[in-house]
């Protein structure tokens, strides 16, 4: 049974995985055998073992089984022979095809969207991320409830019984399903509007948000910029709350610092739905830093994924501040780094905090080029509920310090 339909009584996500791939006409069969890595690291994240992986080429995906019902079987025995009990494709699935390849492999079958929810769920600690998670987990759940239910013979019903015949068993879950996500939606309205207000309570303060591929540096450079001491992690999307603390930026300079949510490619759509609120802190922020891990081997291909994701959330390119991070691992000790600042963006090292003080000029001379203020004092708030006050933050959050 699939994470999204385990109760109490369930077993966990497999520890296992054999991962599976598929290179579609005009694809680079090395780009596919890079999302794999990741995919392999987005299972580490999950407590996930990687026993082995497969790749197939095809001109389109099999409309039954995503991979030809041949790869299906021959994926499935090499994942049984090196011990996995799981089947984790690179690429969304239909709930038709997950229930066609489980007949035939007869193991569990999981796509990158649910991995991902896996791990969202794992992390989720505050009541809005999990309210957060647990709609991105309804909205995934509900295409999919055809296979998840055997169940659907119809209701008993007759003469004198409401609803005559009665109706599907999965029509009844559907309408559940449906009334939860309208919960959890007014349940996130209420988080967007509490945010809205505390906002209001740091206008006239400068607020810059840290956003950017997942496992970029962002909790570290958070750390360095605020004297936060948020734990960083070697992991996809170890920070999933919008983490906010104050930072000078020079001698009576004072900013609000945002740390929020990383980006990966090929995103769910319903993670960004429902993730908005905590979202809308870099949508929100005067200044955004868009952190890049410079030393990755595809860095440049991760920077365009989260881009593209904050242009599509409404950050104008004038906003935005690219900031090249880990560049110690790019140079020899002792080696010159390139200049502090490009025509590109900014050159640091959030772990050993080398760059710092350079990228904190930039962003004192961004925000006077915005037009933004970036006061001496830290301002009174307009509206600062003492619950939502933290560490002289006004209107910060208790949940997830």
């Amino acid at each position: 049974m699939s994470f999204y339909n385990r109760d109490e009584a369930s077993q966990d996500l497999p520890r296992r995985a054999f991962l599976l791939g598929l290179i579609q006409q005009g694809q680079p069969g090395h780009l596919v055998e890079e999302h794999l890595d990741e995919l392999a690291e987005l299972a580490r994240s999950a407590g996930v073992e990687v026993a082995g992986n497969a790749i197939q080429r095809r001109a389109t995906p099999h409309p039954a089984t995503f991979v030809g019902r041949g790869k299906a079987e021959e994926a499935g025995q090499a994942a049984k022979e090196l011990g996995a009990d799981l089947l984790l494709f690179d690429d969304d699935l239909s709930p038709s095809q997950v229930k066609n390849l489980e007949k035939i492999v007869e193991l569990q079958v999981m796509d990158r969207s649910g991995l991902i929810l896996e791990i969202f769920s794992q992390r989720a600690r505050t009541r809005e991320a999990r309210t957060q998670v647990e709609l991105a987990r309804l909205r995934y759940v509900l295409p999919r409830l055809t296979r998840m239910w055997k169940h659907l013979s119809r209701q008993g019903g007759g003469v004198g019984i409401r609803g005559g015949e009665g109706e599907k068993q999965i029509e009844a879950d559907r309408r559940i399903l449906r009334n939860q996500i309208g919960r959890l939606e007014k349940q996130l309205k209420k988080i967007e509007r509490t945010r809205s207000v505390q906002r209001r309570g740091r206008r006239g303060t400068l607020s810059v948000a840290l956003a950017g591929y997942t496992n970029a540096g962002k909790t570290t450079l958070f750390n360095r910029l605020t004297g936060a001491g948020e734990k960083a992690q070697n992991l996809l999307f170890a920070t999933l709350d919008a983490r906010l603390r104050k930072g000078a930026l020079a001698p009576g300079r004072i900013a609000v610092f945002a740390d929020t949510v990383g980006f990966i490619r090929k995103l769910p759509h319903h993670l960004v739905s429902s993730f908005r609120s905590t979202l809308e802190e870099a949508t929100a922020a005067d200044l955004v830093l868009h952190v890049i891990d410079r030393s990755h081997p595809i860095w440049e291909d991760q920077a365009n994924v989260a881009e593209d994701v904050l242009a599509e959330l409404g950050v104008e390119p004038e906003r935005l501040m690219r900031v090249y991070n880990k560049a110690d691992r790019l140079f020899a000790e002792g080696a010159s780094w390139p200049a502090p600042v490009d025509n590109e963006g900014v050159w640091v090292s959030a772990l050993s905090g080398e760059g710092l003080d350079v990228l904190k000029e930039e962003i004192l001379k961004r925000a006077e080029l915005l037009g933004q203020p970036v006061p001496s004092a830290w301002p009174e708030p307009v509206v600062a509920p003492a619950e939502a006050v933290v560490e002289g933050l006004p209107g910060g959050s208790e949940e997830g310090r």
